[in-house]
């Protein structure tokens, strides 16, 4: 209709346009005319044109009416398709799909072009301003990919029910084609597509969340397309809502369809979780030999949006290729649609090769293609800007891990007395750790005026995202706030928690953070006092008991270890209500003495055994939080959570990351890890664990 009407309203003025003039005319001789003769036929000209004229303009209104009536219409429908939410929440990153306008400009899509990795991070500035509008509009320059494809077999009528959501399907031609069961109909049928890798063909196989009558199917697949790796990129539930049916026994053996699955281990870390599976077909006539799959379950990516950093991500990737045999099938890769985290995921790897082979990335033509692949393949333009913040982050840092069997080859390139550029080298890595950005935006809490009164060191405050909430004291505003952290562990996240030395006004904010998130271990890190000035309020007693507030505190137990006191205190919740078993609490504080505030500790056993100590403690009182301090809570508390990390990392996969151990804490907590010489320190401390536990059999 649209490309009609100017067309009719051409037809239609045109006619009018010629009964006006011929009725001027008319009018005009007949006023100028003096001959007289017989009458004209065309002297009834002028009424017929001013009976036609009324007509004539109704039926244009007319016209004109349906016709807007009609493209209002199209409009609202266009509109109302792209606002509405999809049904049952199909796109699992929340951030709800919508129906892309197709541009009508002349010139057609805009082009992106490969970034050299030089040009990489003021590219990524370029994109971020105006909050990330010119990511928005890369992001929604991508081809969806529906329109390259057919999907029949996903929408017959037997295979419909397979789909977790009905408008994420498998192409037709290249979707994964399961083997035939006993003749049934559409049993080749499953929600899975092969993905092109960077340059290998199928290197991927993208599948949604398996639903509880589509297992039998996954593991079909997982067996017959000789699949050793599983990459699970969402929870089973997120937000109550189920987003994948759990595919596997936790313990034991349990057979899907005709494959057995057995688990053989399981490893939980505080990103990922590793389970190992013996999978195996029980066939009528005899058993094929079993194969080793492993599962990798990627749990820190949030119900919304993308992970806070992809730090996680990075060692994730790096831990599904090291674990992947070379000569094994696809990588199965699934969140829950299998499109969003899965096409982020496999983006990531794709980038970081060509980034390797090319020095350059091509995210838009990448996505682009594997769109052709699998539609709708990274789902929300914060996925997409997350690719980026990736690939710079392994572009700016690469990668840093190491074996233990090669720490002391590179201590000594450090510390050799003819590698000075390499001493330069710890030196740099140490200024780009001083280089994390403090988000001084997300301190809004710590920097309000009531509570900026509790900070020890103005610029040493909580982020908003991950501060120690306390409970409110009715009717007292800022009574919920303390200059406190939580920061990851390696197995847990929010397993230790940053903190100041306490200060006299603050002290029973404290008692009241040990008690409310049922913290049972203490480590202290500076002397009350240190060079004549006061670092940390005595906030036990030296003998006997002393309240603050609702909480007493009786020291029941105090002993010198070398250079560790070990405090035992009995902390009693003074409130009647409260049942008895849960008022009073054992609480062990480890008094380290051998760190001076200036510089690190003489030598780095005491610091490993007290470590040790700490974590039989938490063995015997449960994982709850363990409360760290020093005077700020950032240079030696950084220190201490850094290296029980690292040398848990050491103890479990015999490898270890410094940088980006302290990176990650920066992240979490500013300054944490405050000096060169406390960087160092991390490194010299995991040496004298390896020559104390020199067993190297242990680490590898």
């Amino acid at each position: 209709m649209e490309p009609l009407c100017p067309l009719l309203l051409v037809g239609f003025s045109l006619p009018l346009a010629r009964a006006l003039r011929g009725n001027e005319t008319t009018v005009d001789s007949n006023e100028t005319t003096t001959t007289s003769g017989p009458p004209d036929p065309g002297a009834s000209q002028p009424l017929l044109a001013w009976l036609l004229l009324p007509l004539l303009l109704l039926l244009l209104v007319l016209l004109l009416a349906a016709y807007f009536f009609r493209f209002r219409k199209q409009r609202k429908a266009v509109v109302s398709a792209s606002d509405k939410k999809m049904p049952n929440g199909i796109l699992e990153e929340q951030e709800q799909q919508r129906v892309m306008l197709l541009s009508r400009s002349p010139s057609g899509p805009k082009k992106y072009f490969p970034i050299p990795v030089e040009h990489l991070e003021e590219e990524i500035r370029i994109r971020s301003a105006d909050d990330c509008k010119q990511f928005r509009e890369e992001f929604n320059s991508l081809p969806s990919g529906h329109i390259q494809g057919t999907f029949e077999l996903a929408n017959k009528e037997e295979n419909r029910e397979k789909n977790r959501y009905p408008n994420i399907l498998p192409n037709d031609h290249s979707r994964v084609i399961l083997s035939q069961v006993d003749g049934t109909p559409c049993s080749d049928y499953i929600n899975a597509s092969y993905i092109d890798g960077y340059k290998e063909k199928n290197k991927f196989i993208a599948a949604q969340g398996p639903k509880q009558e589509t297992v039998n199917d996954f593991w079909r697949m997982v067996w017959e397309q000789k699949s050793a790796t599983i990459v699970m990129l969402t929870n089973l539930k997120e937000r109550k809502e189920e987003k994948c049916h759990q595919y596997w026994p936790d313990q034991g053996c349990w057979t899907y369809g005709n494959i057995r699955v057995c688990v053989e281990d399981c490893v939980v870390l505080v990103d990922y979780t590793i389970r190992k599976f013996c999978i195996q077909p029980q066939l009528p006539d005899g058993c094929k030999a079993p194969r080793l799959v492993s599962q990798l379950h990627f749990t820190s990516w949030p119900d919304f949006g993308v992970p806070f950093t992809p730090i996680g991500m990075l060692k994730f990737l790096k831990k599904v290729k090291t674990l992947n045999p070379v000569h094994a099938g696809p990588i199965v890769v699934h969140c829950s649609a299998g499109v969003g985290r899965t096409g982020t995921f496999i983006v990531i790897d794709a980038m970081m090769a060509m980034m390797h082979a090319e020095q350059k990335v091509d995210v838009f033509e990448f996505v682009s293609r594997i769109r052709n692949q699998r539609p709708q393949m990274v789902q929300t333009d914060m996925q997409y800007t997350f690719i980026y913040q990736a690939l710079l982050e392994y572009y700016l840092y690469g990668d840093t891990e190491l074996d233990v069997s090669s720490l002391e080859k590179h201590l000594q390139t450090v510390h050799g007395t003819t590698t000075h550029f390499d001493k330069i080298g710890l030196e740099e890595e140490f200024r780009k750790l001083t280089n994390v950005r403090i988000m001084k935006e997300n301190m809004r809490t710590g920097n309000l005026p009531a509570n900026m009164k509790k900070a020890r060191v103005i610029q040493i405050i909580p982020y908003d995202f991950n501060r120690v909430i306390l409970s409110m004291k009715r009717g007292q505003e800022y009574t919920d706030y303390i200059n406190a952290s939580f920061i990851d562990g390696y197995r847990q996240k929010d397993y230790f928690i940053a903190t100041q030395g306490p200060l006299a006004h603050t002290v029973e904010d404290f008692w009241r953070m040990i008690w409310e998130w049922k913290s049972h271990t203490i480590v202290m890190l500076t002397e009350v006092q240190e060079r004549e000035q006061d670092k940390c309020y005595q906030y036990w007693p030296t003998e006997g008991s002393v309240t603050h507030g609702e909480i007493t505190i009786e020291i029941k137990n105090d002993t010198l270890s070398e250079a560790i006191s070990i405090r035992d205190f009995l902390v009693t919740f003074n409130q009647p209500q409260a049942r008895q078993e849960e008022q009073v609490r054992v609480v062990r504080q480890f008094h380290f003495h051998g760190w001076p505030e200036i510089g690190i500790p003489a030598e780095g056993k005491g610091m490993i055994d007290l470590i040790a100590a700490v974590q039989k403690q938490q063995q015997q009182t449960g994982n709850h939080p363990i409360t760290v301090h020093c005077s700020a809570g950032a240079g030696r508390t950084g220190t201490f959570i850094a290296l029980s990390n690292i040398l848990e990392r050491v103890k479990a996969e015999g490898l270890l990351d410094v940088f980006q151990a302290v990176k990650s804490l920066r992240l979490q907590r500013p300054h944490m890890v405050q000096t060169l010489e406390q960087y160092e320190f991390c490194y010299k401390v995991v040496q004298d664990f390896i020559d104390i536990f020199s067993d190297y059999a242990n680490f590898k």
